[in-house]
C-alpha cells in the first residue's frame, strides 16, 4: 500500500513539501487547509479544505484515512491546530514532525520591542507613533481597535474582518516583497511605527530591513511555544529526511 502523508498547510513551505512529496512515486499526499483565504494558490497532490472538529476528529481523520504520517506545517501562530496535531499523533501512533521555518532576529541598528500577545502591542503603541503598519493578519484587529487616536495602515491578502480601528486603511497586497517596496510604503504613508508577528522566512521580512534603514521602531510578537515533546525541522530538505526515516 502506498504511504499516505497528511500535511497541515498553509505556508509557503507546506506547498514546496507537497510538490516534493507528490513527484516520488507510489507516495499518496493530502495536504488539509483551513479555509480562510479564499484563493490559496496551487498545492499538488490531493487537498482538504477545513477543520477536523478537534482532536478527537482529526484522530479519527488519521484512522480512516490510514495516515502514515503528519506533518504540520501550518503557521508559526496557529497555535490551536499545532496543539491538536501533536495529541491526535499521539492518540493515534502516528509519526508527526512540525516543519516550522525558523524566528527573525534582530540585527544592529533594529529598534525592536519585543511581546508575547497582540494586546501587549496594543498597549505599546501610543508612545512608540501615531502612524502604524499593522501587519499581524487580517483575523485579528479587534486588540487595537479601541486606540482612535492612531492610524493604522493594515496590509492584507484579502479583505480584514471587524472590530478594526476606526481610522484604518486598508492594503490588499500579497508577498513576497523587496526593501524598496517596504520602503516607498512606509514613506509613502508617513509610518512612524511598524507592527509585525513573528513569522520568519523571506517573503515578508524586507519590511524589518526597511524600518531598520529608517529607523523606525518595530513592535514583534513572539511566537507561541511548540507543544511539548514535538520534533520540529525548520525547512522542507529537514521534513523529508525525517519522512524518510519516520515513513514506510
Amino acid at each position: 500500500m502506498s504511504p499516505h502523508i497528511l500535511i497541515l498547510g498553509g505556508t509557503t513551505e507546506a506547498r514546496e513539501l507537497a510538490a516534493a512529496l507528490a513527484s516520488r512515486p507510489g507516495v499518496r499526499v493530502t495536504t488539509s487547509l483551513a479555509g480562510r483565504v479564499t484563493r490559496p494558490g496551487t498545492v499538488a497532490g490531493e487537498v482538504r479544505i477545513g477543520g477536523f472538529g478537534g482532536v478527537e476528529g482529526l484522530a479519527q481523520w488519521l484512522r480512516e484515512e490510514r495516515v502514515d504520517a503528519l506533518v504540520d506545517a501550518t503557521h508559526p501562530f496557529a497555535r490551536t491546530i499545532t496543539a491538536h496535531a501533536a495529541r491526535a499523533a499521539a492518540a493515534t501512533g502516528v509519526p508527526s514532525m512540525v516543519l516550522r521555518r525558523p524566528g527573525w532576529r534582530p540585527g544592529p541598528g533594529d529598534r525592536w520591542h519585543p511581546v508575547d500577545t497582540l494586546d501587549e502591542a496594543a498597549r505599546s503603541l501610543p508612545r512608540l507613533g501615531r502612524r502604524v503598519f499593522l501587519t499581524t493578519g487580517r483575523m485579528e484587529l479587534a486588540a487595537f481597535a479601541h486606540l482612535t487616536e492612531l492610524h493604522f495602515v493594515v496590509r492584507s491578502v484579502e479583505l480584514p474582518e471587524p472590530p478594526m480601528p476606526p481610522h484604518t486603511e486598508v492594503l490588499l497586497a500579497r508577498g513576497p516583497f523587496t526593501v524598496a517596496d517596504e520602503s516607498t510604503l512606509l514613506h509613502d504613508h508617513r509610518i512612524d511605527v511598524l507592527v509585525t508577528k513573528d513569522s520568519g522566512g523571506t517573503a515578508t521580512a524586507a519590511k524589518l530591513t526597511a524600518a531598520r534603514e529608517l529607523a523606525l521602531p518595530v513592535v514583534v510578537v513572539r511566537r507561541p511555544p511548540l507543544p511539548d515533546g514535538v520534533t520540529a525541522v525548520p525547512d522542507v530538505a529537514g521534513a523529508q529526511r525525517w519522512l524518510d526515516l519516520n515513513s514506510p
